[in-house]
């Protein structure tokens, strides 16, 4: 990685620390990698994976349970027989009630963990396409460097890329989200949408095959919340190469969607295209309107 992009490093010491922890777990250790291997040994055996055509689905959970144990309630089941398929090339979206589980089934620490051999799912096993990328609910979090084109290139660092293609991919990328005019714009002058976009497009210039988007609008206004959306629509083109699956609470947000899964109490209780799970929705607040005679 050129020098230059780092020379204007700031002091979010703890927030870049967290970033290059999540790009390590993130592409040096693979599903096979277990709790009792060697990290050194894994590093010195470690390859690139190959070339091969990626699958048709891109995400897949089979039957996973996750439960923690505490001091006061004992063991407490976060998911409960979840199972999910988010084919290659698709946007589909999560949505469920406050503490359903949602983020649990989607955040980097729940996932690089089972990958890493540290935590596993009580049962169940998944599939995660890789390289994948994760983009937090507040972009403050994940946008780091003092300048837009140098946010978006941070995460090359880890390849051994000519300068000429790192400019290449971000290049590619903000022009992908909307915001290649504003390359060399100071992060700090960014409205909260315009950094959502710089999140993404530093996972597609890590050319990354799935997007895992924790709520991305939560903070945002209507301008900034429909930027956002167009940004990750752009980036999932429906050529089979990236697939995202988005958290949120908006059900607006849905018709932008191939499909959507709907949570409740730790459970996928509704999957499918859209429109069904719209309807499914309308029946359950009709269910709880009708006592009421609202």
């Amino acid at each position: 990685m050129p020098a230059i992009l780092f020379s204007s490093l700031t002091g979010t010491t703890t927030i870049v620390a967290s970033r290059l922890a999540l790009i390590f777990i993130e592409l040096h250790l693979p599903p096979s990698f277990s709790s009792t291997s060697s990290p050194f040994s894994f590093i010195c055996s470690w390859r690139c994976p190959s070339d091969s055509a990626a699958p048709t689905i891109a995400i897949e959970g089979n039957r996973l349970s996750f439960s923690l144990v505490s001091n006061n309630r004992g063991t407490v089941e976060i998911l409960k027989d979840c199972s999910l398929r988010v084919p290659s090339g698709e946007l589909w979206m999560l949505l469920g009630p406050n503490g359903c589980g949602k983020s649990t089934l989607l955040q980097p620490y729940f996932f690089n963990q089972v990958l890493a051999g540290f935590l596993k799912p009580t049962k169940g096993s998944f599939h995660v396409n890789r390289p994948k990328s994760f983009v937090f609910q507040n972009p403050d979090h994940q946008v780091v460097m003092p300048t837009v084109e140098a946010d978006v290139a941070f995460g090359l660092g880890k390849f051994d890329l000519a300068l000429d293609e790192v400019r290449s991919r971000v290049s590619k990328a903000l022009d992908a989200v909307g915001m290649l005019k504003y390359s060399q714009r100071p992060i700090q002058t960014l409205s909260g949408g315009q950094k959502q976009r710089v999140a993404i497009a530093g996972a597609l210039a890590e050319e990354s095959k799935v997007l895992l988007l924790d709520e991305l609008t939560t903070f945002l206004d209507e301008y900034d919340q429909l930027g956002v959306i167009e940004a990750v629509k752009n980036s999932v083109p429906g050529n089979g190469e990236v697939a995202a699956l988005w958290v949120t609470h908006r059900l607006e947000e849905l018709k932008h969607a191939d499909g959507a899964f709907y949570m409740e109490n730790g459970c996928i209780v509704m999957h499918g295209d859209v429109p069904s799970v719209v309807d499914f929705l309308k029946r359950k607040q009709s269910c709880y309107i009708q006592p009421f005679n609202l």
